[in-house]
């Protein structure tokens, strides 16, 4: 009885807290197109989220490129279909790998940070503080923070698909004796708007759930620095979870648009 009563209770936490999510996205959506307009306070988080994400982005890409390549070259080179690796490293990057593995890089990088500067806030009422002198605090620390990440994602993952794909062109031109304009012919060749649509949009609900939860749990975080660090942990752990239920939705109605 006491296990169900904790698999209970947990589940009620669970459904508690994506309907306290919601809610908080609904309050976004009603806030962000009403005036006044942070817009320096915006370009000051597209930056900060951005440029300090970009260099951990294309590192980690251009290592996804060269172990890629690496590791299914032997198996093509079996089967006598080495030529066809340009095509199959291109699609698997832009239309899945790419996006993904970004968007969780940045998860861990960025939905984190959020947290913590959030719940610090929140912590040392600096939050009340705001309220208290007439600064609407959601605008200004939330709807920009959200904004940025919406926008900044889809740059990093076009981003981290080129030095990815760089990456295993690289490992071709060394191992293959294939030039780089070849191998980016071929990569071309092979992609199409069916690949990059999807990937495109469903990169912008990535930076939307990662600014979203992250600024949920550092805004609503708990009292004492204990709770700061569980809106990091937890902005972190919530936000990879939610990633690849996206990710899901959007490979399974992109399927079914290609099957008409």
């Amino acid at each position: 009885m006491t296990r169900t009563f904790k698999a209970t209770a947990q589940l009620q936490n669970f459904f508690k807290e994506i309907g306290e999510l919601s809610y908080f996205a609904a309050r976004f959506f009603k806030v962000c197109f009403r005036p006044p307009f942070e817009f320096r306070e915006f370009l000051r988080q597209c930056y900060n989220m951005g440029n300090r994400s970009l260099v951990l982005v294309l590192v980690t890409g251009f290592i996804i490129g060269l172990v890629l390549t690496l590791q299914s070259r032997p198996t093509l080179l079996e089967f006598g279909a080495v030529s066809w690796m340009p095509n199959m490293v291109g699609i698997s990057i832009v239309r899945e790998l790419g996006p993904v593995i970004t968007a969780l890089v940045c998860a861990g990088r960025i939905a984190s940070g959020i947290g913590a500067e959030l719940g610090s806030m929140r912590v040392t009422e600096q939050i009340d503080a705001m309220e208290v002198s007439g600064t609407n605090p959601f605008k200004y620390l939330v709807v920009t923070r959200i904004l940025a990440t919406t926008l900044m994602l889809p740059i990093l993952v076009v981003l981290g698909d080129a030095i990815a794909l760089y990456g295993s062109a690289l490992v071709e031109n060394f191992k293959g004796n294939v030039s780089f304009l070849l191998y980016f012919n071929t990569v071309f060749d092979a992609l199409s708007y069916g690949d990059l649509i999807p990937a495109t949009i469903k990169s912008f609900f990535f930076g939307f759930a990662i600014g979203l939860v992250g600024c949920y749990k550092g805004y609503y975080s708990k009292k004492g620095t204990a709770g700061v660090g569980m809106a990091a942990n937890t902005a972190v752990v919530f936000t990879s979870m939610l990633l690849f239920v996206i990710d899901f939705v959007a490979v399974f109605i992109s399927d079914i648009f290609y099957e008409l």
